[in-house]
């Protein structure tokens, strides 16, 4: 069965899968691709509308990225966000100039007034919260455009020639910030590109099936097996598409949640799969000795990983394929094609140059985490599986402020319990969506029965998301966070201090490293 599809072209930003994730979200395929890609292969595709997406660059340099003129002669839809919109105003005919005061800049969630007989803000209040974050201004739009928002510091905060069915908003309508920013995305999809919802997390799950059949053939492959959402849903998926030719190895590197090794190996014996569990800690802490930086934790985690792996494929036979249970946000922050990079994870930009593998498999490359936990559902895996709280590759290793050593990951795993201990007491699992201790590098003076200390600030952190690429940060009961603060402060050693993050995504991550 053939889908519908919308296009989003990548120009850079941070947000970028996010605009597909909500595009998904209406039912409506689409696919990213690099603003580069030639006008010929986009046309091949037959989308039913383009979206232009954000980007950090100034649309007038040249050396920001742009996309061929033609594709404004081709005759199919284009909403501009943001950098995109710019760009359609600066390719059109339209003046774009770097900001020339501070009223011309706007960021953050800006009171935002709609002209609502717009296609785009159909049946929408016409006042709301929009998410800026623009440097530029456009100073002239180009002829055939209307203006159809404005705040109180733009008059142009969207533009549109709805005879071409062009659009551009310079706000963020994907991001949960702005009020209203997902119907916006559907009114695009639906009032202008006529879309009819023809997809499904059950048509992806089919053809994610498929295609991993397809490739790995009569191949055996090789699954990192963390236990978590991500590699457990990667788990039942390939399963479901190779049985016994999956392999699943968890490798326990020492810096594992308390317990979490043994229930992971618990949980995953009573599977008709391959599972070999290789006990890794005093290797990745001798590897992680003195290593402070956490980018070069992340790389040293992610090439022993790998090294582990190939031991154990070399152990099994030969083995074609390695498997991963990549996510979009761990593809996002690592840098997907012209994206900054925030942080490498261990499962993208952490791996070395070489691999010992024909291939690396990540059906779940395309997803966000709330549609893994979707697809999850899908494949029949139980709940207590698929609501389990994220937790990173590198595990304590990136909770760990400095450098690592056994007797801090002892006591942050003692710390991390008792903050999760306490959560699940009071019935606030589901309040946060994820949540965890942080083991400074900092020391401070206390007083514990009568006595001088010099002990570790711990810091926790919870937030609530609905998509972990922005994030709120939890508001847990004082009285709850009363009782995680005596108890980790009388029972662990070594921790004096507690403190509480309250940084919201951006300008801070889920993570402190």
């Amino acid at each position: 069965m053939s889908h519908q599809t919308v296009i989003v072209l990548d120009f850079g930003g941070q947000y970028n899968q996010l605009i597909a994730r909500r595009v998904r979200e209406c039912g409506v395929y689409c696919e990213v691709k690099p603003c580069t890609t030639p006008l010929a292969e986009l046309r091949a595709m037959d989308p039913i509308g383009v979206i232009f997406t954000g980007g950090p660059n100034s649309v007038y340099l040249d050396s920001s990225p742009k996309v061929d003129p033609a594709i404004f002669t081709w005759g199919v839809p284009i909403l501009g966000i943001c950098y995109g919109c710019q760009l359609m105003a600066h390719l059109l005919g339209g003046e774009v100039t770097a900001a020339q005061d501070d009223t011309a800049r706007e960021y953050g969630r800006t009171e935002t007034f709609y002209n609502t007989s717009c296609k785009l803000f159909r049946g929408l209040p016409e006042k709301g919260v929009s998410w800026m974050s623009h440097g530029d201004y456009m100073a002239r739009v180009p002829a055939g455009f209307a203006l159809t928002a404005h705040s109180d510091n733009c008059p142009n905060v969207a533009i549109a020639d709805e005879a071409r069915g062009f659009y551009g908003v310079q706000f963020h309508p994907e991001v949960d910030h702005t009020e209203n920013g997902v119907a916006m995305l559907r009114n695009f999809l639906y009032e202008v590109c006529g879309a009819r919802g023809d997809w499904s997390m059950g048509d992806y799950c089919r053809t994610a099936i498929a295609a991993v059949r397809e490739k790995v053939g009569e191949g055996k492959v090789l699954l990192a097996l963390s236990g978590g959402v991500d590699s457990s849903v990667c788990a039942a998926l390939l399963a479901e598409a190779v049985g016994p030719q999956l392999t699943c190895v968890f490798v326990d590197h020492g810096l594992m949640r308390r317990d979490e090794g043994d229930e992971v190996e618990a949980a995953f014996s009573k599977w008709d799969i391959h599972f070999a569990r290789v006990d890794a800690e005093t290797r990745f802490l001798l590897k992680l000795a003195g290593v402070t930086e956490p980018e070069h934790k992340r790389k040293i985690i992610g090439e022993e990983f790998i090294r582990v792996f190939e031991e154990e494929a070399r152990k099994i036979g030969r083995v074609d394929f390695l498997a991963q249970g990549t996510i979009y946000p761990d593809v996002i922050e690592s840098g997907l094609g012209d994206a900054a990079v925030i942080k490498s994870h261990h499962n993208v930009g952490g791996l070395p140059d070489y691999v010992d593998f024909k291939e690396i498999i990540e059906p779940l490359r395309l997803l966000f985490k709330d549609e893994v936990r979707q697809l999850g559902r899908e494949l029949g895996l139980p709940e207590y599986l698929v609501s389990r709280q994220p937790f990173p590759g590198p595990g304590l290793a990136i909770r760990i402020i400095g450098d690592i050593t056994k007797e801090k990951a002892d006591t942050l795993r003692e710390a991390d319990f008792i903050f999760r201990d306490e959560i699940a007491r009071a019935g606030l699992e589901k309040v946060p969506d994820q949540y965890f201790a942080v083991l400074t590098n900092t020391r401070s003076v206390g007083v514990m029965g009568d006595g001088r200390t010099y002990d570790y600030t711990l810091a926790l952190r919870a937030v609530t998301t609905a998509d972990f690429m922005t994030a709120d940060w939890a508001r847990i009961p004082y009285d709850v966070l009363d009782r995680i603060s005596t108890r980790i402060v009388n029972e662990v050693p070594g921790i004096n201090r507690i403190v509480y993050d309250i940084t919201s995504k951006p300008p801070a991550t889920v993570e402190w490293e």
